[in-house]
C-alpha cells in the first residue's frame, strides 16, 4: 500500500498524546492539520483508528494494534534519517522522560547548559514516574534510578551513589519524639509518595544487618509531587522520605534534620538510559556527552 509516512507520524503523536492539541504541539503544526491528517489516514486504511470527544481521543482496537506495530519502526527510521543528515551541528527534537526525583537533572543547570551548547536541539522533558517503555512512548531517552532500568537499555551514570533520608523539622521532633528504629515510624505523622493515582503508596525501605526490609507507614498526606512533600515537612506536617539531594539545601540550613541514617545506606544512583542502537542520532549523542561532561565537572 502506497502511504504517506507523515500520516503515520501524525497518528503516533495522537496515540501518545491523547488529544489533537497536544499532538499538534509535539509536531509543531496546527490542530487542524492533525485532524485532517488523521481523517486522511483513516480514509486511506478504511478503518477508524480513534474515537473523538470534545476533550480527548481514544484509540480503537485497530488503532492500538497499529500503534504497537509502527511506533518503534518509525522511531528507528527517524534515528536513521538523523544519522544520514549528520553533516552539521546536532539538531531536532529530543524527547526525554525523567523521574520526578532526579534532582540533579531537574534542578536546572544541566538543562540550561545543554540548551546553550546546542541551540539547534529542542529539548522536550516530560517529568513522569510511569515505568512504561520509553521507545513505545516515543522518547529518545530517560532518566531513572539504575535499579529499575530495563536490562536491554544502555545506561550512562548521571550521578554517583545516592541515599534516601528520612527528614523532619526540629520542631516536629521536639513535639513528637525522634524514632530510633524504622518500625517506630507507624506511630508518627508521615508524608508519603505514590507514583500515580490508584497505586499504593511507596513502602519506606531500609537495611539492617545487610537485610532489606520495608515499613508500611500510613501517610496522613500522600502525593506524587516531591516539592509538596518538602513544603509539608518544612511546615511541621510530619516525617517524609526521599533522595538526600532533594532535601540538601534545607538540611544544610538546619531547617530539616535527618534520622534513621544507620538504616539507609547508599545505593546506585541515577542514569541516563536509551535503547541499544547501532547508529545513535547526533542529538542523542550530544546529550550523552553533555551528561558525561556535566557529571565530571560536578
Amino acid at each position: 500500500m502506497d502511504l504517506d509516512l507523515n500520516l503515520l507520524r501524525v497518528f503516533v503523536a495522537v496515540a501518545e498524546s491523547d488529544n489533537f492539541r497536544a499532538a499538534a504541539d509535539r509536531l509543531g503544526v496546527t490542530r487542524s492539520a492533525v485532524s485532517q491528517g488523521m481523517r486522511k489516514l483513516e480514509d486511506r486504511l478504511g478503518v477508524a483508528l480513534v474515537t473523538r470527544s470534545t476533550r480527548s481521543v481514544r484509540l480503537t482496537e485497530a488503532g492500538h494494534r497499529l500503534h504497537q506495530q509502527i511506533a518503534q519502526p518509525l522511531a528507528r527510521i527517524g534515528a536513521a534519517l538523523d544519522d544520514a543528515l549528520d553533516d552539521g551541528p546536532p539538531r531536532g527534537l529530543l524527547r526525554v522522560a525523567v523521574t520526578s526525583i532526579a534532582e540533579r537533572f531537574l534542578s536546572g543547570p544541566l538543562v540550561a547548559t545543554f540548551a546553550q551548547a546546542y541551540p539547534q536541539i529542542t529539548l522536550d522533558v516530560t517529568v513522569t514516574d510511569d515505568e512504561s517503555d520509553i521507545v513505545a512512548q516515543g522518547f529518545d531517552a530517560g532518566v531513572r534510578l539504575g535499579e529499575v532500568i530495563e536490562q536491554d537499555m544502555i545506561a550512562v551514570p548521571l550521578t554517583g551513589p545516592v541515599r534516601q533520608v528520612v527528614v523532619a523539622t526540629p520542631r516536629y521532633l521536639d513535639a513528637h519524639g525522634t524514632p530510633t528504629h524504622p518500625r517506630e515510624l507507624v506511630a508518627h505523622r508521615c508524608i508519603g509518595w505514590r507514583p500515580a493515582p490508584g497505586v499504593a503508596p511507596y513502602r519506606w525501605e531500609f537495611v539492617q544487618d545487610g537485610q532489606d526490609f520495608d515499613v508500611a507507614v500510613q501517610p496522613q498526606v500522600t502525593t506524587n509531587d516531591m516539592l509538596l512533600m518538602v513544603r509539608t515537612a518544612l511546615a511541621g506536617g510530619g516525617l517524609t522520605i526521599g533522595i538526600e539531594e532533594t532535601f540538601a539545601p534545607w538540611i544544610a540550613r538546619g531547617e530539616l534534620v535527618t534520622l534513621l541514617d544507620d538504616y539507609l545506606p547508599p545505593f546506585p544512583g541515577f542514569f541516563l538510559y536509551y535503547p541499544d542502537r547501532r547508529n545513535l542520532p547526533p542529538k542523542l549523542r550530544a546529550l550523552i556527552e553533555h551528561v558525561r561532561r556535566f557529571r565530571g565537572a560536578g
